[in-house]
Parts: structure tokens; C-alpha cells; sequence
């Protein structure tokens, strides 16, 4: 594989201008698509194979035309204090604010309060229900401020008037900090090179990788399904890993240059060496990120897939646009140890006499690794302890910030007819094959009234073909309460006796049902996915390292890290500890897919860093050296590089807590804190205390694999003879 890139980065160097070309082009046919495709709406949240998505797909077909998947409406209104909203005057506007938003285009009906009988027992609280023809994200802007001009009108008459549902919905902003997080980017790298040029480079094929994969994504959503937040995931992991591997790559072609080589020379070696590392971490992302298909939840299946894709163009930009981009840099780009003027020297420095920071670190840890082990082992489990009081949900209006009205009608809902009513649970019966349709949905109705946390249960509201009734529940707790999840399982408990008495089928649904379904079947392929995602990638760096135990040291290191990451995430947005420092405004629970989409994208990320620092090493050790002198040597060379891409990673993920979406801030987060823990202290403080302490048998490989093994070379062994050839033939030449 090494000979393979090398000629690759050759190639791109001598023909910059054909390869800046054609990224050129596919960077504009993406936002021509981009520019020209319609408007994406939320991705469809359907749970193939779960009893709520089961009831929902039955009512679409029993129940024809009520737009069920249309976006709804809670208008909530509040009396005056010392009134009622029973008052006449109070009515009167009540009714007039139903009229008005009955004249909605995109309106399919609007519920009166008092004949709905929605209004509160103390008579303060009430609201209208106003449903549509479309999704929250497809409305018009029109029907959006029809509702709230509406509702501005019954404030002025003196009432308190909020407004919940997904019809006030739009498409989440990441704020300012997502300039931030690539503006300390940038710092990083100036730092690290020494130069604006050379700084600039990695920043600018990241961007380009990162427009292309959005602008797909973009020109393909509605065509897909693929909602927003599909676009922020892509954008998040596409700028950090696109960053990171042309740092490597550029980082590796200074060297070169110091070492003497010609520009082009060192652009091939460059894309053979780091270039095999960048491939191969490349693939441990990838597989992570598609192996969320094995959750069968086509959101997140689409998510993992375009991020995925998104990554591998980085890491055929690193490979080829990279080393175009050095060949129009020329000697702008200086060989590692020489800065340029930014920084006040523009001679070549000569070597110092005491050992960089990364040389001094990794003897350290090998003189002291039992110390180093303890200390990296206690201090993640420390951080992981709070993951033991993991609550998962997902997001609704009470998750969002005090200051929306969403929040405070959702507030207003609580008060005036208690928690249970933000998650009503929808009990769908289907008697198409019972004698006695009737007699089927006052039994379950009955059956309902007798269990424990059930506030109210409506009476059966049959189709027009009279084999299919709907029965809303209202529980006592609020939805995303322990006590609601128990009382929709007891619900699914009593329809196996139903079903068994009079051949009619109970289906529980609604959107709080559809959560606590989306949390099981995540735990539930929580297992597979790790054996999967782990599996794979333990093969694939067996391969690579031609190791068995630094892949499995490998493997243990990240779930040290995601576990300390999960109790991180945890003690925030669970707990309250530092909520004010995150924008955190209303804690909750943890969103129900946050533990395996964290395991999926930190192992891809961090065998990013086990890659690049560990091939290192292992360059070192099979060209001689020692087993612990090969780690001191990998840290002299992948230290500086590994901790500038880890706090680049970082500044970019922590970009995004600055979204107003809840799920956006929490993955942000989540993953900008993952980062630290094993870049910082998984990578560089235990793994080189396991190395040493496992000396030579660090790299052991039966003979009966290593011969089964194929060979990808990727500490760049082929490229020695290769060069060595070259270098004879040009002594011959010159003869």
C-alpha cells in the first residue's frame, strides 16, 4: 500500500493543477445540486419493527386522511389571576383566536377548548389543538406567523398565551462558537508549523472536503428523508477528521524535507507513510459510523452513512489535493525545524540539546509505567462513575430552554392538568378479526381505568368501518418518568390477555411510547454493535500492526475512555454540574441514542490517534530499535502532531455546544470531551505504559498468522528499496 500512495502523491504533485481541478469542479457540481435542491424536512422517525411504529403504520391505513403525520399545534391560554377561562369575555377570545386559526391554508382543523372539554379543572388553563397538512419543517412561514400573530391577539385581550408542538420547528443554528471552535483551529496550526502557508493548507482542504459532503447531503435530503440534523453530524466530523489528516500528511512531508529530500520526493513519501496511517484510520471511522445501520433506526442509519461518506472524501483529499496543494506552496512550506518569518526566524534552527517535550514525556512513562497505569485507570474510572445513574429519553418541549414558548406551554400544560399530559399515550385496537368489535374497545378501555398512573382514558373513537377504535391515555407522570414506561408495558401486558379473550389486537403509540421504543431497541443492539464495530476494527489493525495485543490494548483504551465520556455527559446535562458554563438550561435525561452513537463515532476517532502514534512505533521497532526506545521514538516524532490534531478535534466539536438544538449541543459536547480523555490520557499516558510494560511482547504474532496475514506496509519498508533504486539509477544517469 505504501508503494501504491507514494506513486499517488507523486503523481498529484507533479499534476496539481488537473487534480485541484477536478476538486474544484466536484466542489462546484456540489453546491450547484446543493443550491438547486428542494428544502429538507426532519427525517422521518420511523422504528421498523417496534409496536409503535406498527400502530402508527395501522392508522395511516384505518384511518385515511387525518394527516397523522402532520405537524401539530398546542395553543395553551391562561386566565388572569383572580379569573377563569370560563369567564365570558375570557371565552370570547378563546373562540376568536380558534376562528382565526381555523383560516390556515395548510390548517386541517382546529379543536374549540370548551366542546373539547380541554379546559382545566380549576378553569385557569386551556388550549386548542390545531393540526396540518404538513411537517413542522415543511410549513410555510405564512401558517408560522398566522400562529403566533394569533396568539399575540389573545395576549393583548389580557390572557397568558403559549404555544407547544413541532409546527413552531425549524432548522437548528450552531451560534458563533462553531467559528470559534475552527478559529482555535487555525491558532494550532500556525503553531505548529510555523507558518501561515503551511497552517493554511490543512484548513483549506478541510473546508473543501466538508463542502462537498454537505452539499451532497444537502442536494440529496429530500430526495433521501435526510433531516437536519444529518447535515450538522457530517459538518462536525468531516471539518475535525478532515483537519487532522492533513496535518498529518503535511507534518510528515516537513520531515522529509529535513531530511533532505527533494519537494516532490517528499510529497510521495509523505502520502506512502502518513498517507497509510490516514487510510487506515480513515476505515476504523467509516466502518464505525455505517455499523450504526445494525440499530436498524433509518435516522441513524442515514446519519452514520453521509458522515461516513463525508469522511472518506477527507481522506482522499488528504491523499491527493494535499500534495497538489505543497507542489503550488513550494518553499513557502518549511522542512520540520525551520520557521518561517511569522515567527520571527527564517533560518533553519539547529537541533536543540535537550529533548522536546514528547521525548521527555514517553521516557518518563517508561521508567515509571506502573505508576502512569494506575493514575490513567483510577482517574477514567473516577470520571466514568456518574454513567451508573445513565437515564436515557429523548428530547421534547421540556427539554428545551425556559426562555421558548414551547417550554412554557409546556409548563402551562403541567399546571393546569398535570405531567402526564405532554405524553399522552395513543391505544390503537384493531378488532378486524373479533366477533364483537364493540365489546373489544370497552374492554380495553376498562382494562386501562384499572392500572396504576392512568389520570384519564377517553372513550373508544371507532373508524368509519367500525373494526378499528383509538383510546388516548393520559398518565399521571410525566413522559419521560420511570412510571410511564412501566405503565405502556402494562398497557402491551393486557392486550396479550385481550387478544387471547376476543381475538383483537392492543397497540400502544404516540410519541412517548415511540421514545420508550426507540430506547429499548437501542440497548438491545447496543452488544451486537460493539462486537460488530469492535470486531472489525480489531481485524483491521491486527492487519495494520501486525499485533494481537495493541489492537486488544487498543479496543480496552476506548472504552475507558466512552465510559469516562458517558459520566461526563452525564454529570452536565443529567446531573446540572456545569450546565450554566454549557448553555444547558433544563436538565433531563440523557438522549436515548447518545451511548452507541458515542461508541460508534469515539472508536472511530480514537483509533485515529492509536494509528497515527502507534505506527510510530512500530516503524521504529521493526527497523531496530528496542521495544521502549521505539516508544520514546514514536513520541518524539507523533507527540507535537498527535496533541495539536487532538485540540483542533476538540475546539471543532466543542464548536457545536453552542447549537439551540439540544441533541447537537450534547454530541458536541459529548464527543469534544471524549476526545481529551483518550487523546490525552488513553494514548499518551496508558498506552505507552502498557508498551513498556509489555517490552517485546508488545508486537508477538504467531507465525501461522503473520503468514496469512498480507503485508500493507504501512511504516513505508517498500519505499526504502524503492528510493534506494531510484537513487542508483539517477548515480548512473549522471555517469
Amino acid at each position: 500500500m505504501a508503494t501504491f500512495l507514494y506513486k499517488i502523491g507523486r503523481m498529484s504533485f507533479r499534476r496539481r493543477h488537473f487534480v485541484a481541478l477536478l476538486w474544484v469542479a466536484l466542489l462546484t457540481l456540489a453546491g450547484v445540486g446543493a443550491a438547486s435542491a428542494p428544502a429538507a424536512g426532519n427525517s422521518s422517525f420511523s422504528i421498523p419493527g417496534t409496536e409503535a411504529q406498527k400502530a402508527f403504520d395501522l392508522l395511516e391505513q384505518r384511518f385515511p386522511g387525518t394527516s397523522a403525520d402532520g405537524a401539530t399545534a398546542r395553543v395553551v391560554f391562561k386566565a388572569p389571576s383572580g379569573e377563569k377561562m370560563t369567564d365570558p369575555g375570557n371565552k370570547a377570545t378563546v373562540q376568536e383566536t380558534v376562528k382565526e386559526l381555523s383560516d390556515g391554508s395548510e390548517v386541517v382543523r382546529v379543536t374549540d377548548p370548551y366542546q373539547a372539554k380541554a379546559v382545566s379543572k380549576d378553569g385557569t388553563v386551556a388550549y386548542a389543538q390545531v393540526s396540518y397538512k404538513v411537517s413542522g419543517m415543511e410549513l410555510e412561514d405564512s401558517s408560522r406567523d398566522a400562529l403566533e400573530d394569533s396568539a399575540q391577539d389573545a395576549r393583548k385581550a389580557g390572557l397568558t398565551v403559549e404555544i407547544g408542538g413541532d409546527a413552531l420547528q425549524t432548522v437548528p443554528h450552531t451560534g458563533t462558537t462553531e467559528i470559534i471552535g475552527i478559529a482555535v483551529a487555525a491558532v494550532v496550526l500556525v503553531i505548529t508549523f510555523g507558518s501561515l502557508v503551511a497552517a493554511g493548507l490543512p484548513l483549506l482542504t478541510a473546508l473543501v472536503g466538508v463542502g462537498i459532503g454537505v452539499s451532497t447531503i444537502t442536494a440529496l435530503a429530500s430526495a433521501l428523508d435526510l433531516g437536519s440534523t444529518t447535515t450538522t453530524l457530517a459538518m462536525m466530523i468531516g471539518l475535525a477528521v478532515g483537519i487532522d489528516y492533513a496535518l498529518f500528511i503535511v507534518s510528515r512531508y516537513r520531515a522529509e524535507l529535513a531530511e533532505g529530500r527533494e519537494r516532490e520526493e517528499a510529497a510521495g513519501r509523505a502520502v506512502g507513510t502518513a498517507g497509510s496511517a490516514v487510510v487506515f484510520a480513515g476505515l476504523t471511522v467509516v466502518i464505525a459510523l455505517v455499523g450504526l445501520s445494525v440499530v436498524n433506526i433509518p435516522m441513524l442509519t442515514k446519519m452514520g452513512v453521509a458522515a461516513a461518506g463525508t469522511v472518506a472524501i477527507a481522506v482522499l483529499i488528504a491523499l491527493t489535493m494535499i500534495p497538489a496543494l505543497l507542489g503550488y506552496a513550494g518553499r513557502r512550506v518549511k522542512p520540520a525545524g525551520e520557521k518561517g518569518k511569522l515567527l520571527g526566524r527564517s533560518k533553519k534552527q539547529e537541533r536543540p540539546a535537550k529533548p522536546n517535550l514528547g521525548t521527555r514525556w514517553a521516557s518518563f512513562v517508561v521508567r515509571r509505567p506502573v505508576a502512569v497505569l494506575l493514575f490513567g485507570v483510577i482517574g477514567l474510572g473516577a470520571a466514568a462513575v456518574p454513567a451508573a445513574s445513565l437515564e436515557l429519553g429523548l428530547p421534547d418541549d421540556g427539554s428545551q430552554p425556559t426562555s421558548t414558548t414551547q417550554r412554557r406551554a409546556y409548563d402551562l400544560l403541567s399546571e393546569g392538568f398535570g405531567p402526564g399530559f405532554n405524553g399522552p399515550l395513543m391505544v390503537v385496537v384493531d378488532a378486524q378479526h373479533s366477533d364483537d368489535p364493540k365489546a373489544a374497545f370497552t374492554q380495553v378501555g376498562d382494562e386501562i381505568k384499572g392500572l396504576k398512573d392512568v389520570v384519564t382514558v377517553t372513550p373508544p373513537a371507532p373508524n368509519k368501518a367500525g373494526d378499528t377504535a383509538t383510546i388516548t391515555v393520559i398518565p399521571d407522570s410525566k413522559p419521560s418518568s420511570v412510571a410511564t414506561e412501566d405503565l405502556v408495558h402494562s398497557i402491551r401486558d393486557k392486550g396479550a390477555g385481550i387478544k387471547a379473550d376476543s381475538d383483537a389486537n392492543v397497540l400502544v403509540t404516540g410519541q412517548t411510547a415511540m421514545n420508550i421504543d426507540v430506547s429499548e431497541k437501542l440497548n438491545d443492539a447496543l452488544i451486537p454493535y460493539l462486537v460488530l464495530v469492535v470486531g472489525l476494527a480489531f481485524l483491521l489493525l491486527i492487519v495494520v500492526f501486525r499485533s494481537i495485543l495493541v489492537p486488544l490494548k487498543a479496543a480496552l483504551g476506548f472504552l475507558l475512555s466512552v465510559m469516562a465520556a458517558l459520566g461526563a455527559v452525564v454529570a452536565v446535562f443529567q446531573w446540572g454540574w456545569l450546565a450554566n458554563l454549557m448553555g444547558v438550561e433544563q436538565t433531563g435525561p440523557v438522549m436515548s441514542m447518545m451511548p452507541i452513537f458515542m461508541v460508534g463515532v469515539v472508536f472511530g476517532l480514537a483509533m485515529d490517534y492509536e494509528v497515527f502514534l502507534v505506527t510510530r512505533m512500530r516503524e521504529a521497532y521493526v527497523h531496530g530499535e528496542k521495544a521502549g526506545q521505539a516508544v520514546v521514538t514514536g513520541f518524539r516524532h507523533g507527540a507535537r502532531v498527535v496533541t495539536a490534531a487532538a485540540v483542533i478535534m476538540m475546539a471543532v466539536f466543542a464548536g457545536f455546544i453552542g447549537s439551540s438544538e439540544s441533541m447537537v449541543k450534547m454530541i458536541g459536547f459529548g464527543l469534544a470531551i471524549a476526545v481529551f480523555f483518550d487523546a490525552f490520557i488513553v494514548r499518551m499516558a496508558i498506552v505507552p505504559a502498557v508498551l513498556a510494560l509489555l517490552g517485546r511482547k508488545a508486537w508477538w504474532l504467531p507465525k501461522w498468522l503473520d503468514r496469512a496475514l498480507p503485508n500493507v506496509d504501512v511504516e513505508g519498508e517498500g519505499l526504502r528499496t524503492d528510493a534506494d533504486r531510484g537513487d542508483q539509477d539517477r548515480e548512473l544517469v549522471r555517469a
